[in-house]
């Protein structure tokens, strides 16, 4: 008996929604990650790409638990002396909302080649609108947690 070996080409790939307003934003990253690697499926393979489409709307209604509005620190350096860059979390969402569950997600994503093609299959939009719907993308639903 042969065990079925999924081949690189043959991939079906699907489109999900997912709805950020009042979600926390960390327990929504983790579930996009998987579908990105593809975890959710049978045919998963670590060395190969075989997720899905990601779309997350409402990026600027993500929910932050505890203090993290306020002590939570995103920090990018330019490169030349001194250029380190520190914005908090309430300044992110008010200026780059998506920005926030893009770094959350690529974060939970392997750092290598794979990781970036992955990347790519994620797009995030701040409002509830998105130019998706060509592709038929299924509403995913992710449960609330109170608190």
């Amino acid at each position: 008996m042969n065990t079925q070996f999924p081949s690189g080409d043959g991939f079906v790939r699907q489109w999900h929604v997912i709805d950020a307003d009042g979600q926390v934003l960390g327990r929504l990253a983790s579930k996009a990650a998987m579908i990105l690697m593809g975890k959710h499926k049978p045919t998963y393979t670590e060395f190969l790409d075989t997720g899905d489409h990601v779309v997350v709307i409402n990026a600027e209604k993500i929910r932050l638990t505890g203090r993290k509005e306020d002590q939570k620190l995103y920090r990018r350096h330019t490169g030349y002396p001194g250029g380190l860059i520190e914005t908090g979390a309430a300044k992110m969402r008010s200026t780059k909302p998506a920005k926030m569950i893009e770094l959350a997600i690529s974060g939970m994503l392997p750092k290598n080649k794979l990781g970036k093609q992955m990347y790519r299959k994620l797009n995030v939009y701040a409002g509830d609108k998105h130019p998706h719907q060509a592709q038929k993308p299924v509403e995913l639903v992710l449960t609330q947690v109170k608190g």
